[in-house]
Parts: C-alpha cells; sequence; structure tokens
C-alpha cells in the first residue's frame, strides 16, 4: 500500500506531503481545481512517460517520490530481491522517486537505486492499479487474468508445480535434442579420443619421469668427464709428494716440533689436523665412486629414445611433456562420458518422454480447474456488473486451447472478455470504449477477486461517471467493502460515494492572475459535511442539503 506521497513543483503543486491511510480515501473538488494532478504525479512515479510541461513554471524541476509497504505484496518483494534493489534494513518498505526536468530530462529511481523507466514500470504495476487513463491496468494484462483465475479456483499450487514441471521437461529435451542432433560428432570425437587414450596408455608417463629422465641423461652424458674429473681430484688427494694429504703432514709436522706453540697456532695445528681427516674421507669417497663407475652406453640410448617419443606425443598434443599425464587423465574423462552413446541417446528420450508426461498430466489437472471455475468467477462479476448499473454487460472466462503448444502457465491462455451491450460480441477488455465503464468492470473483478488474491493498491478516476442514485451508492459501498482488503483511493464527484470514504481528501485551487497554486487539505467533521452538502446541492448550503449530507454520512457509517 502506499504510504506517503510528496510532490515537489509538478504542475500547480509547489509543495505536497500526504500520509496516506489504509481503508478508502476518497479526494474531491471542484472542476478544474485539479484532483487529476495527484493521479498524474502518481502515474509518473509508477512510470508514466514524462512532458517538460508538467515541471511548475519558474523551477527547474518536479520530484516526485512514493513510498509503498509492501510487507504483503510477495510479487514485488521477489522482484526487488531478484533485481537487488531490496532494502535489506527496511525489506517492507519501498521507494520509488522520479525527476523531471524543465529542459525535459527524466532520472527514475528505486530504493536510492537508478533504474530503467521499464524497471520502474514493472514494478509499478505490481504496486498500484491505476483506473483512469490504461497504463497501469493490471486488469489488461493477460497474465494477470489468468493469475485472478488460478486463485479464485485455488489453484495456485497446480500452477507452481505445473510451471516447475514444464521447465524440467523443457530441460529434458533440450538435453535430447542437443545429444541427437550431436551424435555424429560425438561418436567421431569417441573414436579420436581412444586412439590418443590408448597412445597415451602405451607412453605409460609417470608423473615427474620426464624431468628424472632428463636429470640422467645430464649425467650420462658427462660420464667421461665425470670419471676424469674424479680420477683428479684422487690423485690432488692422495699424491705422495704433492698430494694434499701429503702437504697437510708436512704442515702438522712442522707445527708438532716447536717446543713452544703460541694459542694461536695450537688452533692452528687443530684446524689442520682436521683438514687432514676431511682430505682422507673425501679421498676413500673418491675411490668407492671410481671402483662403482660405470659407463652404459645402452642405458644412455634407451633414455635417449624414450625422451624423444615423450617429446614427440606432447607436440602432437601441443602441451609440455610434463603436461601429458593430466592430459591423459582429462582424455579418459571424456570419452568415458561419450562411451554408450546409444544407450545414454535412449536414457536421454526416455527422461524426456516421463518429463513430458508429467507436465501434461499437471496440466491437465490444472485446466480442469480452470474449467470448472471459470463459469463461476464470471457469474460472480456479473452479479456486481449488474449492481453497478450494468445490466447488459456481460463478462465471459475465455480459455484458449493450445495443446500443440504447452507452456509454463499451462494448456490454454486465460483472458477475461467483455461485452457490455446486448447482441455484442464479447471482446478483450481493452476494447471497452469508456474509462467509466471500465472502472466499474475492473471495481466488479476486484470485489470477488479480493476473496482469493492479494490485489494492490487501487486508484479509481472515472468508476462513477454517468451514474447516479442509488447505483452511486452501490458503488460506493462495494469500494468501502473492498478497501478492507485492499488501500482504495477514489476521485469522485458524487456526494453517494464520497460519503463512504474512511479518509476524504479535498483539492483546492488558490492563487492570482500571476500564479495559481493547488493544494490537498484532510476534510474532517463538519467540513467533511459541508463538502458532501456542495456536491449534493452547489456552492449554496441550505439545511436540507447539510441534512442531506448527514444523513448520508449515517448510512454509510
Amino acid at each position: 500500500m502506499l504510504i506517503h506521497l510528496s510532490i515537489r513543483n509538478f504542475t500547480l503543486v509547489e509543495e505536497l506531503d500526504l500520509d496516506v491511510k489504509t481503508g478508502m480515501t476518497v479526494i474531491t473538488g471542484e472542476t478544474g481545481a485539479g484532483k487529476s494532478i495527484l493521479l498524474d504525479a502518481l502515474g509518473l512515479a509508477l512510470g508514466d512517460r514524462a512532458e517538460a510541461s508538467r515541471v511548475r513554471p519558474g523551477s527547474s524541476r518536479a520530484d516526485i517520490t512514493a513510498n509503498f509497504d509492501v510487507s504483503t505484496l510477495a510479487l514485488a518483494r521477489q522482484w526487488l530481491q531478484e533485481q537487488e534493489l531490496l532494502q535489506e534494513e527496511q525489506p517492507n518498505e519501498c521507494l520509488l522517486r522520479r525527476v523531471l526536468t524543465a529542459e525535459g530530462r527524466s532520472k527514475a529511481m528505486i530504493n536510492g537505486q537508478p533504474v530503467t523507466l521499464a524497471q520502474l514500470r514493472v514494478l509499478g504495476e505490481m504496486l498500484m492499479d491505476i483506473h483512469s487513463q490504461h497504463e497501469h491496468q493490471s486488469l489488461l494484462v493477460r497474465e494477470y487474468h489468468r493469475r485472478l483465475l488460478d486463485e479464485f479456483a485455488g489453484a495456485v499450487n497446480v500452477a507452481n508445480q505445473t510451471r516447475q514441471a514444464f521447465q524440467h521437461w523443457h530441460i529434458a529435451e533440450q538435453e535430447w535434442q542437443h545429444f541427437r542432433d550431436n551424435a555424429e560428432e560425438a561418436s567421431a570425437r569417441y573414436q579420436l579420443l581412444r586412439y590418443q587414450v590408448e597412445e597415451l596408455d602405451q607412453l605409460e608417463l609417470a608423473e615427474g619421469e620426464t624431468e628424472a629422465l632428463e636429470a640422467e641423461l645430464r649425467e650420462l652424458n658427462g660420464a667421461e668427464h665425470i670419471l676424469r674429473t674424479s680420477q683428479q681430484l684422487l690423485s690432488l688427494c692422495e699424491e705422495e709428494e704433492q698430494g694434499l694429504q701429503a702437504r697437510l703432514q708436512q704442515a702438522l709436522h712442522l707445527l708438532r716440533q716447536l717446543e713452544v706453540r703460541p694459542e694461536a697456532l695450537v688452533s692452528v695445528e687443530e684446524m689442520l689436523n682436521n683438514a687432514h681427516i676431511q682430505v682422507e674421507e673425501a679421498g676413500r669417497e673418491l675411490t668407492r665412486h671410481l671402483e662403482d663407475f660405470e659407463q652404459d652406453p645402452q642405458r644412455q640410448q634407451w633414455v635417449e629414445e624414450r625422451l624423444s617419443t615423450i617429446y614427440e606425443i606432447a607436440r602432437k598434443h601441443r602441451v609440455r611433456p610434463e603436461e601429458l599425464p593430466g592430459l591423459h587423465a582429462g582424455l579418459a574423462a571424456e570419452m568415458a562420458t561419450l562411451d554408450g552413446g546409444d544407450e545414454r541417446l535412449d536414457a536421454l528420450a526416455t527422461a524426456s518422454r516421463e518429463a513430458e508426461a508429467a507436465y501434461r498430466k499437471l496440466a491437465s489437472s490444472l485446466s480442469h480447474k480452470r474449467t470448472a471455475a471459470s463459469p463461476q468467477f464470471a457469474k460472480r462479476v456479473n452479479h456486481y456488473l449488474n449492481e453497478l448499473a450494468m445490466p447488459h454487460a456481460r463478462l465471459e472466462v475465455a480459455l484458449t486451447g493450445r495443446a500443440d503448444k504447452p507452456s509454463a502457465t499451462g494448456l490454454e491462455d486465460v483472458e477475461l472478455l467483455i461485452s457490455t451491450n446486448p447482441g455484442q460480441p464479447a471482446l478483450p477488455l481493452s476494447k471497452v470504449a469508456s474509462g467509466g465503464e471500465l472502472s466499474r468492470v475492473s471495481l466488479a473483478i476486484n470485489v470477488v477477486a479480493a476473496d482469493n488474491s492479494t490485489i494492490p493498491s487501487l486508484v479509481f478516476d472515472e468508476v462513477d461517471v454517468g451514474i447516479g442514485g442509488a447505483t452511486a451508492s452501490r458503488v460506493g459501498a462495494l469500494l468501502r467493502n473492498l478497501a478492507q482488503k485492499a488501500q482504495i483511493l477514489c476521485v469522485t464527484h458524487l456526494a453517494q460515494v464520497a460519503s463512504c470514504g474512511d479518509h476524504h481528501l479535498h483539492v483546492e485551487k488558490t492563487g492570482n492572475r500571476k500564479q495559481v497554486t493547488t493544494s490537498l487539505v484532510e476534510l474532517q467533521g463538519e467540513r467533511k459535511i459541508e463538502e458532501l452538502a456542495r456536491m449534493l446541492g452547489g456552492d449554496t448550503l441550505t439545511d436540507q442539503s447539510l441534512a442531506h449530507a448527514r444523513e448520508m454520512l449515517a448510512a454509510a457509517g
């Protein structure tokens, strides 16, 4: 429901802040006072096209803000969440803002975030239904007709299950068709994969094997140089006169001949002694290495051939040699998914048929509920149309089968049709010429739907056109009853309708030759009675008109 409306510099309104209450709010005023300005401002906040001429003369821009409570509007909250526009700190409130500059530029915002006009319009249709111009009338949208009928028929759960079943069938059908259409390509891919995997199976390359073979080959290639260097090292360590061991022994002998040795030479002797021991150990290690050293030309040839095979296969697959084990695993896994193509194709076809059967079963159940509920829905609406001075009007619920083109919404299209004159064929609601007639049709439909549906705030501007007397009283009573389940804003010229309002707003125009301003005043007590009397008898208030106004209020009360 609408909580607050703020209007700045819009047509004749300089500044207006309106707290909107629950129940039924009526808006009255003299012709030309600007009653439609409120609805026009709401229309802009909900996504209407903007015109620069709407900016108040002398102002640079018009600014309209509408604050809504969406706690009971699950569809609106879901949409806000999907669009990432829901306020986490205040998830039950939604703020719409529209700014229009004198140059004709327009900005739209939802909860402070810039949005497109299309987004604003989509959300606006979930929040408020304006029955004046046709832009925001959800009853002109066939999807809304289907939702109303399903809710009336108690078929919401079946409708949701049907939608889910259709999506499941659609996915299964796509998987089957894709596999079927690509079966030949998949077979060729499988043959290629099998050849590649068999080649890699034969290679049997282990993780890290390439690096190990490359290191071994470097060692084998340098075997002769290693042998020669090792022999030279052993000679340097063990040569009798010039070897490291002999020279170190000489140095130790010189030190030991000294009778008195300073502390520094004692340390030197210790270090030379350790060095002598290390050189002896190095010599023994070199001796063992040379005794075990063996050149193996056959091993070298095998390593070279093994590496050549690895490099060749890696080039073929355009990967580095060390990546071959991972490639092998990936190709084998892909081949496994393509193995048994015929069996998989049959399985997918079976899954698709089963999903279709499940969908059609649910959709048939949904069709049965719709078919049974349609005449009851139409009968109840036509009853109220008769009370609203439309005795010849006849609403029909058209169910157009589409079994050959099933959809997520079922096996038929749902549309409300109306005939307003005898002998006239029933036509879509959008073809109804009279705005007043369309408003009364909408009122009748919403009264019936309110028992089963959550409806947005409703605004009626022309609901009382062409009626009066008892019919006007009945319109007012129906609006008041409907307001117990949905917020109602009603612009009216008839006292019978205005007397039924829970709240009464009066539009006043003030100003001079240079500037005119429209304002909105809430009427209570005697001022409300005087306004009803004015609507009954004109500007001159009489005891009779005042008494009649009091009686009217008491009767509505």
